[in-house]
């Protein structure tokens, strides 16, 4: 059982929590993530280690409300426990001084793109990093991603902060003015985000790293739920990532399989919102006076 140390609500949607989990935090790098299941009816979900303290033995997750999975564990509070924190899985990311980078994080991709940032810069690179989400209320760990930058522009699609409009647009600017000089970005966001930057980052031929967050039953390569199309042929996210060459992704594909199972999740939250208010509506009847 690997119990929650912390907990901290990021935005309307948005929850970090701290775990107790040894066995991860000795071996965790930036670009890796673990398979969590809250208990023993609970389905598996990816889920990127935002941060990990070796000494403290500790991971930090992440987590949008988004489904019936993410949206109970938002109701998990300090002292609470995870049956399952399984990993760290996946490829770590590639650390090297490569010169100047760009990292971008959008929405809740801000958090796993900390990790690489703070290790490109400790590896003596010249990092830029942008990072945006729909509102200024929905923007997170400013003060950590401003540590590990150079440069940090904010982005907000209202004009709420930062620069008005999408992290597209900062981009096509240094590309447009400084693209000889940028050796690698990486991108973590929304799969459509990640589709946008590789289409602008593609005629530079600036190498550009996208980490996807694709549907995954196992984490161990065994199901194939997590099968990403590229130009060169299909791999795993699993086991052959999280990160691919943006520009080798068959982002079409990818999109599509992303909403193959809406309606199975849709009913999945249904029938667990209407087991909780009957469950507080139980509570309420046993608490009434007799």
């Amino acid at each position: 059982m690997y119990q929650i140390l912390e907990k901290e609500v990021l935005s309307e949607t948005v929850k970090l929590m701290v775990v107790k989990a040894p066995q991860v935090a000795c071996k965790a790098q930036a670009g890796q993530f673990v398979m969590v299941r809250i208990d023993e009816f609970g389905e598996r979900i990816p889920l990127t280690i935002a941060d990990y303290d070796q000494e403290a033995e500790t991971i930090t997750l992440i987590f949008q409300e988004v489904g019936k999975t993410t949206i109970q564990m938002g109701t998990l509070e300090v002292g609470d426990e995870l049956i399952t924190v399984m990993g760290p899985l996946g490829h770590p990311t590639p650390i090297e001084n490569y010169g100047t980078v760009v990292c971008i994080g959008g929405g809740v991709g801000i958090a796993p793109i900390f990790p690489i940032a703070r290790a490109l810069k400790e590896a003596g690179n010249y990092v830029i990093s942008i990072i945006g989400a729909r509102t200024a209320n929905l923007l997170f760990w400013i003060d950590r991603m401003e540590s590990v930058s150079d440069e940090l522009i904010l982005c907000t699609d209202d004009c709420s902060r930062g620069r008005g409009g999408l992290v597209i647009e900062p981009l096509k600017e240094l590309l447009a003015t400084r693209a000889n000089n940028l050796a690698r970005i990486w991108a973590i966001g929304p799969a459509v985000m990640m589709k946008f930057v590789s289409l602008t980052t593609k005629p530079y031929q600036v190498p550009t790293i996208v980490s996807l967050n694709t549907v995954m039953v196992d984490g161990t390569g065994m199901c194939g739920g997590c099968r990403v199309v590229l130009d060169d042929g299909a791999q795993f996210a699993c086991v052959d990532g999280p990160e691919f060459d943006g520009h080798k992704v068959d982002w079409d594909i990818l999109l599509s399989r992303l909403q193959f199972y809406k309606e199975q999740e849709r009913e999945a939250l249904a029938h667990w919102l209407e087991l909780q208010a009957q469950q507080e509506q139980a509570c309420a009847l046993v608490e009434v006076p007799a």
